[in-house]
């Protein structure tokens, strides 16, 4: 009796130790979530303040759109070697170094003097965007570690309302702070938000990086799997021997091969990235035209249309994240790839829209819904790249962080021109409209997967069921013979 009540009590005992390691992991990662909604407000307040000091200071606009180069180029230059830095380094002390360099860099620019400001911008710009990737590519590719493989899509969808919030706060405040206790003051605001952030990281014991071992990263690769088919990134990335070569890459000196290993282990991954890479070209698109746009609707305070639209557009986006985190809580399951595709398709088309004349109130409803589908896109992106095996996903987060920033960096420069020509709604139609094109091809892409993958076990199934009824004695068929002769 006792050796029966034993394994119960066991597994009882083991059940509440996972239950408060869980409740535990949830709870740090809700703080260290916090502070980095508090680095974002300082960076969405740092675009806003920055660019206006830029211009002010040189008197040229192009000298704002060569402080956005340098920083869209700098996250580029970051995205191709991170998945290096994981290998060697944890993903805390990384994101920690980024929170450091960050808060550094504006203390710089606060103690330049006149002399050498434009020196200290450069330096802001660069530090800015290379720190921003890597702290962005060391969370989200570290989630899986810090929570679990079940809870990833709860966690990604919080990190994700936490950086909407502090956008709407940030481009929210920029102006006030700005007018009222000046750059100065703004620089150092900015620069108290990384300190805050380096600070939780210190604090929180985080795992993730130093290119975990091959053994541990199949196992993490399974726990994904689920009826969406996700897990198949992490167990084709791992019957490819791409986590081997990854293991194999001392110091990240083979970042590049092991990184396009990640997105042609598994079936579309390749695929997605690019998608991603194409909806950051649309989203340079309508950033560039909602000034634009804005002013021939009101051009005596054209702000007043920008900074309500991206308000609704974040509602949009942290309603859309509460359902996901209940979706994901009830089901144990994330929104997948096909997700991804229709999110991009709906969010694309809802831009367009916006674009396209409609009254406000209605203006308003298609923000909601761009926002919406934005923050089911993100979710879905992320979660189907945290299912590959550790030693990948790295690399993979890296070169997706490089696509996004070669997009939307390209995209503004081609956009710019184009606006000088075209109306709003034909540029942003055009751009996002390669998006949507890009997206059906995707979709396509996964839906044939899942036909071939349906087949497959249909047919393993048929086979199984036909070896079964050829081996029984009673059909009188020629292996039953042999079977009941023997």
């Amino acid at each position: 009796m006792g050796s029966a009540d034993g394994p119960k009590t066991g597994e009882a005992e083991g059940d509440a130790r996972k239950a408060r390691d869980t409740a535990v992991s949830e709870r740090r990662f809700r703080f260290l979530v916090a502070g980095y909604a508090v680095s974002s407000y300082g960076t969405f307040l740092n675009m806003v303040a920055l660019n206006l000091f830029v211009y002010e200071t040189t008197g040229r606009a192009l000298a704002m759109g060569l402080f956005m180069a340098v920083r869209l180029a700098s996250g580029f230059v970051a995205g191709l070697v991170v998945g290096g830095l994981l290998a060697r380094f944890s993903a805390k002390s990384i994101m920690l170094w980024a929170n450091v360099g960050q808060g550094s860099v504006m203390l710089v620019l606060i103690v330049a003097p006149d002399g050498l400001l434009t020196g200290a911008l450069m330096a802001v710009s660069v530090v800015i965007g290379a720190c921003g990737t890597l702290f962005m590519v060391a969370l989200r590719s570290s989630i899986p570690e810090m929570v679990g493989e079940d809870r990833r899509a709860w966690a990604n969808s919080l990190s994700i309302t936490g950086r909407s919030l502090a956008m709407v706060a940030g481009f929210a405040s920029a102006g006030i702070v700005v007018s009222l206790v000046g750059y100065t003051a703004a620089f150092v605001v900015d620069m108290a938000t990384f300190v805050v952030c380096a600070v939780t990281v210190a604090l929180l014991p985080i795992a993730g990086g130093k290119g975990v071992k091959a053994g541990e990263a199949d196992a993490e690769g399974t726990g994904g799997a689920s009826a969406d088919a996700e897990g198949a990134a992490g167990a084709e990335a791992r019957g490819s021997g791409a986590g081997k070569d990854a293991s194999s890459a001392k110091g990240g000196r083979r970042w590049r091969p092991v990184a396009f290993l990640a997105l042609a282990a598994a079936p579309g991954m390749g695929l997605m990235v690019a998608l991603r890479g194409v909806d950051a070209f649309g989203s340079s698109s309508h950033n560039a035209a909602l000034p634009i746009y804005s002013t021939t609707l009101d051009a005596s305070n054209p702000a007043v249309f920008v900074s309500a639209f991206w308000c609704v557009w974040a509602l949009g986006n942290i309603g859309a994240q509460q359902v996901i985190q209940r979706y994901a809580q009830r089901t144990g399951r994330s929104v997948g790839a096909l997700g991804f595709g229709y999110g991009t398709v709906v969010m694309s088309a809802a831009f367009i829209a916006a674009f396209a004349g409609f009254p406000l109130a209605v203006t308003a409803v298609i923000a909601l819904i761009a926002g919406a589908a934005d923050g089911l896109t993100e979710v879905a992106y992320t979660s189907h790249l945290q299912t590959l095996p550790a030693t990948l996903r790295g690399h993979a987060f890296g070169l997706s962080a490089t696509f996004e920033n070669l997009g939307f960096g390209v995209g503004m420069i081609l956009v710019a021109a184009a606006l000088d020509r075209f109306s709003p709604l034909a540029v942003v139609g055009w751009s996002h409209g390669a998006a949507i094109v890009v997206a059906v091809v995707f979709l396509l892409r996964v839906a044939g997967v899942r036909r071939a993958e349906r087949a497959e076990r249909a047919g393993r199934a048929g086979l199984r069921k036909e070896e079964a009824v050829e081996g029984r004695p009673d059909r009188g068929d020629r292996d039953g013979a042999e079977v009941s002769g023997g």
